[in-house]
């Protein structure tokens, strides 16, 4: 059988720099740019009215569409999909039954000499300080998955407004190629005009198109998988507080949790 008590030294999650996010970005632009690079004027490809018209015009719609707090929060969030914290269900299990085991041998009242343990779980934390002080198992798990719940919401308005920005990106580049057309053909008199409008015409497309699929549509994916990953571990969390907090033998806590995570992911903790 696993050791009986909480592992030694407080829950830490390791943080990393995600390699298939800065890998897949950095190898999509870097081809794009070789790609670029093999024609005869690279810089053709800069055009500042059609920047302003697609980066502009994307997020100011966006933020239409929102708000400044949610606009704010969405680019917080964004630059976290370069970062990732290693947070495992398998090891998330294993602990919570280490804490179940520890609760039944030597009570609920032995878990608050390891609340500094795990104060680097949120969701662990408040379910063990709400066990210690006598809350109910049932109401336990309520709380916290009123708190799940509230967390996906917030995640999902951060993938709501980068898929709007997906959708958006293509509908500017849309706008600026009409304008860059009727500027054209109000200036077919004046040869030197018509170079400048063709390439708004013809960039403000080019940007929406690898704004939307290759920077936003990337992001609100990962950011989606993160919140899987993370909903995930929070619900070992949920059911183990439940358990400990209504006193139930650590082996059906095993199976309930096996019952939820997916088959590599199991735990033998008892054989």
């Amino acid at each position: 059988m696993a050791e009986a008590t909480p592992s030694s030294g407080p829950l830490r999650n390791r943080t990393t720099v995600d390699a298939a996010t800065v890998l897949g970005l950095a190898v999509g632009f870097g081809l794009l740019a070789t790609a670029i690079g093999f024609g005869s004027s690279p810089g053709s490809f800069i055009n500042i009215p059609s920047i302003l018209i697609v980066i502009g015009g994307t997020l100011a719609i966006t933020t239409a569409s929102f708000s400044l707090p949610e606009m704010g929060r969405t680019l917080r969030v964004s630059l976290k999909t370069f970062v990732r914290i290693n947070r495992d269900p398998t090891r998330a299990s294993f602990q919570s039954l280490q804490l179940a085991e520890l609760a039944r041998k030597q009570g609920v009242l032995a878990l608050q000499n390891v609340m500094g343990a795990v104060q680097a779980e949120p969701v662990l934390h408040k379910g063990i300080g709400m066990v210690v002080d006598g809350t109910p198992g049932e109401e336990v798990e309520a709380i916290l998955r009123r708190d799940m719940q509230a967390m996906f919401q917030r995640h999902q308005k951060s993938i709501n407004v980068l898929r709007r920005m997906a959708e958006l990106a293509p509908a500017m580049g849309l706008i600026g190629t009409l304008i860059g057309l009727v500027q054209m053909l109000g200036n077919l008199d004046d040869p030197g005009a018509i170079g400048p409008s063709m390439a708004v015409a013809l960039l403000t497309t080019f940007y929406g198109a690898v704004l939307a699929n290759m920077v936003f549509t990337p992001l609100a994916n990962k950011l989606e998988r993160n919140s899987t990953d993370e909903a995930m571990v929070n619900q070992v969390y949920v059911l183990s507080t439940g358990s400990i907090g209504r006193q139930e033998n650590p082996r059906r806590l095993e199976m309930l949790l096996n019952s939820i995570l997916p088959p590599e992911k199991r735990v033998n903790y008892f054989d």
